[in-house]
């Protein structure tokens, strides 16, 4: 466990997976999230979907990259068939709209590339109710 850790994330034990088939960019928010998540690597919708079976997750984010290949649908559809995940979608850049188009599809919001820490680490906590004791407007969140 990494200094700065809040002990009772640590042992609340929320499931994340990353699914991206860029095995360096899973790696990265893989290690952003893992000192406070259990968190997944998974390189396709269909292994999230398999792994799901047996590790219901409590959030996926999802690469853009993986969305434009399968279609918005797949927001929604990942959703449903991993027992009611909440999706983040991460994408290459906030001013294409793609963010609020995932939003739209039945995403909780979105990130957008470059990557912080500290963003993705806050943006997480928001989705899965964990009151960080900081106040953030739920538009800068890019929430619904």
């Amino acid at each position: 466990m990494q200094i700065g850790v809040e002990l009772s994330k640590a042992v609340e034990n929320k499931r994340i997976f990353v699914v991206d088939d860029d095995e360096i960019f899973r790696a990265a928010l893989q290690f952003m999230l893992h000192d406070e998540y259990e968190t997944h690597e998974i390189s396709s919708v269909d292994a999230a979907i398999e792994k799901a079976r047996e590790w219901k997750p409590d959030l996926i984010l999802l690469a853009e990259s993986v969305v434009r290949a399968q279609g918005l649908p797949v927001v929604q559809q990942l959703g449903s068939e991993t027992g009611g995940a909440k999706i983040l979608v991460v994408v290459d850049d906030v001013s294409n709209g793609f963010g609020a188009e995932c939003v739209g599809a039945g995403a909780k919001g979105f990130l957008a590339k470059p990557l912080k820490i500290e963003f993705v680490r806050q943006k997480v906590d928001a989705v899965l109710g964990r009151g960080t004791g900081v106040t953030i407007p739920l538009a800068v969140l890019n929430m619904r």
